[in-house]
């Protein structure tokens, strides 16, 4: 399989789910604008969502995919499967006892994520009743990541890609036709992510039968292969997940902030995620099973390449990504956002969040394509120590900037924070010999640069004014933004054709 073209298979699934996220987060702003009630619902869905970042995509992905890989490419697909069997029915009965658990101290989680909201005693009480309804969420997604797992490692990446939509149509639905059934209204979003998660899980089960990978019940956690997983998975969670750790602790401290703080840094992520998720994501998945194969038949030059042919990928798309979020801040929040209950002061303060977001991107997603270097070599400890340091640093940032910027400075930590975990976790993989650059760095470097600032130069001037934004109608918005997108791309990729950037420069095949 052409690398690219599953990437592109990949990123074209998740640009789907990102634009049926916006239309959620488009519905979500209108019904319900930025305080109490969106304050409430975010909290409580943050943590089963951090849960299912942080276990299930994060420590459980990394730790199983590189030794199912293993097991299929050496013992065969029998061996595989009963890996699998083993593995399921494990987690399976640890999430049930989790859910029950994180179900019934629902009014400690929210004391602990969200220490500022027991001030209200109506604001406490709706958190803790959304977060009860939202903590499944936890025992869903994480069967259907080890699913995506498995269909992944047998190169089935469209079908865990498309899977995300099913949550955001979930959300669409319910928002706009049963909110008035429900009393509060906002109490339909905690129901959306219930329905929504059991649709993911429902989708991906026949795929799994189809290459007869479909679990079975086996209780078996002597199994060796599923002591190495949880054996990796542990550290692994601090390793791969750091980011979503300084998130909660973000949420707490913005719990202390303003109302609507806690919104602002909600939509100006789910922004950020934009790009993060077709890229930072996408590389990831496509790249962990290749890696791992190569590792297990010590093919160690063409680990090196693939890691090389990675991260100059990132970079030529994440950094434009970057830039045109920072200077199209107040075009895309006002276009998506600005409607209904959702003030033009809630569009300047989302702006703040997403500039501090956008110099940190580049470094999210770096670390989701460095990451998988260590971890496909089951290397758990280099990543740990580099974990252990972001998060410390992460905090003193928070510390440094909330005074001074408010919830902008916790956007802004994580940020700078990932980049130091990016740069930590590059020269892991140098001293460790286990990244070798590939010739030509300075020259695409230079040409890089170029096309960034003939790129930036057009976004600029074709922006406008931010007031403009606030008072044109949605119509005039769209058609704008629509343009200045379409001229943005135009100009950046024009650049890098003149530049001697051509398509078939990063065509590479998967590892068979």
């Amino acid at each position: 399989m052409n690398l690219l073209k599953a990437l592109a298979t990949v990123s074209g699934m998740t640009l789907l789910s990102r634009i049926l996220g916006f239309v959620r987060d488009f519905v979500i702003a209108r019904l319900f604008g930025a305080g109490m009630l969106t304050d409430a619902f975010f909290v409580a869905f943050k943590l089963p969502n951090l849960l299912r970042r942080l276990f299930a995509e994060g420590a459980f992905s990394q730790a199983f995919v590189p030794i199912l890989g293993e097991y299929k490419n050496k013992l065969g697909e029998a061996e595989a499967k009963r890996l699998v069997d083993h593995v399921a029915t494990l987690l399976f009965l640890v999430l049930v006892a989790v859910t029950l658990i994180g179900m019934a101290a629902a009014p400690l989680i929210v004391y602990i994520s969200a220490p500022g909201f027991a001030a209200d005693t109506s604001k406490f009480a709706l958190t803790v009743e959304l977060t009860r309804l939202t903590f499944p969420y936890i025992l869903f997604m994480s069967l259907v990541a080890l699913s995506g797992g498995v269909l992944n490692t047998w190169s089935r990446f469209a079908v865990p890609a498309f899977t995300p939509v099913l949550l955001n149509l979930s959300f669409i639905c319910m928002a706009l036709f049963a909110a008035p059934w429900f009393e509060p209204p906002v109490m339909v979003l905690g129901w959306a992510v219930f329905v929504g998660g059991a649709l993911q899980l429902a989708f991906q089960l026949p795929h799994l039968k189809r290459i007869n990978m479909l679990p079975r019940f086996s209780l078996d956690w002597k199994d060796a292969g599923v002591r190495r997983i949880l054996k990796l998975m542990a550290p692994a969670v601090l390793g791969v997940s750091v980011a979503q750790v300084s998130l909660l602790i973000n949420t707490i401290f913005a719990s202390f902030l303003g109302t609507g703080s806690v919104s602002w840094l909600y939509y100006a992520d789910r922004l950020m995620e934009f790009p993060s998720g077709m890229l930072g994501a996408a590389l990831g998945t496509i790249l962990l099973p290749s890696l791992a194969k190569y590792h297990a038949g010590e093919k160690l030059d063409d680990y090196s390449k693939l890691l090389d042919w990675g991260l100059r990928l990132t970079l030529l798309l994440a950094a434009p990504a970057a830039l045109a979020l920072a200077i199209l801040a107040v075009p895309l929040i006002a276009t998506l956002f600005h409607h209904g209950a959702f003030s033009a002061n809630d569009v300047f303060m989302t702006r703040d969040a997403l500039v501090a977001y956008s110099i940190g991107l580049l470094g999210l997603i770096l670390v989701k394509v460095l990451a998988p270097g260590f971890y496909a070599r089951q290397n758990v400890r280099t990543p740990v120590k580099i974990a252990l340091v972001t998060l410390f640093v992460t905090q003193l940032l928070n510390l440094a900037l909330i005074g001074w910027l408010k919830h902008a400075g916790l956007a802004l930590s994580i940020g700078l924070a990932a980049c130091l975990n990016a740069t930590l976790l590059y020269r892991g993989l140098r001293r460790h010999g286990i990244y070798t650059p590939q010739p030509g760095w300075p020259m695409f470097y230079a040409k890089l640069g170029v096309a960034l600032l003939v790129m930036g130069v057009a976004l600029w001037f074709a922006g406008g004014d931010a007031a403009d934004w606030i008072r044109w109608n949605l119509t005039e918005r769209l058609l704008r933004l629509s343009v200045i997108v379409i001229v943005g791309v135009a100009v950046y990729f024009a650049t890098l054709w003149v530049t001697g950037f051509r398509l078939g420069d990063f065509k590479r095949r998967a590892a068979e």
